[in-house]
């Protein structure tokens, strides 16, 4: 009988602590960053050769999420470039006034006899639902056009030396020509 009291008393004591005590506050993620909200922008890599290094800033005074890596197409071809490594669905997020930067290389060797697309523009978004800005070949370093060939891109990260870092490791073994 003694036993039921304290079982009793302790169940009494754990809904009463659990009645009383603040409630866990959720963290939801930040919402999607508004397109109007973002400042992208693309430069050739002052260190290596065929990469295109990408920024994207948050110019909200709120945090909010892109996409994990940016959506990069390149005229009017269809496709855009592959996440590397491989990405699953996501998005990172951005604090306010805090900017994320890629790496982007767009041409992979090529079998001799093929002569890769080349394009006048690409365009960056920070999420596929978005339009992104364009950015033509000559002011990305290719006076003649970007080639094209098996594109790829790094997800988002905190810097742009370890976005170049990643692309090289990711694509070692290509070549731009």
């Amino acid at each position: 009988m003694r036993a039921r009291h304290i079982a009793a008393a302790a169940a009494a004591a754990l809904t009463l602590t659990a009645l009383t005590a603040p409630a866990a506050v959720s963290a939801a993620a930040p919402a999607a960053c508004a397109e109007n909200d973002l400042t992208l922008r693309a430069e050739p890599s002052d260190d290596s050769e065929g990469v295109i290094g990408l920024s994207v800033r948050n110019d909200s005074d709120r945090p909010c999420t892109v996409d994990v890596a940016p959506t990069v197409t390149y005229g009017d071809l269809d496709g855009a470039a592959q996440p590397r490594p491989a990405t699953k669905a996501g998005s990172y997020e951005l604090a306010a006034h805090a900017t994320a930067y890629a790496a982007v290389r767009s041409l992979a060797a090529t079998e001799a006899d093929e002569q890769p697309p080349t394009v006048p523009s690409l365009r960056v978004a920070a999420a596929p639902d978005q339009s992104g800005r364009g950015f033509q070949a000559l002011t990305l370093g290719a006076p003649t056009g970007i080639r094209v060939w098996e594109p790829v891109t790094t997800p988002w990260m905190a810097s742009p030396a370890r976005a170049e870092q990643v692309i090289a490791d990711q694509t070692a073994g290509w070549f731009q020509a």
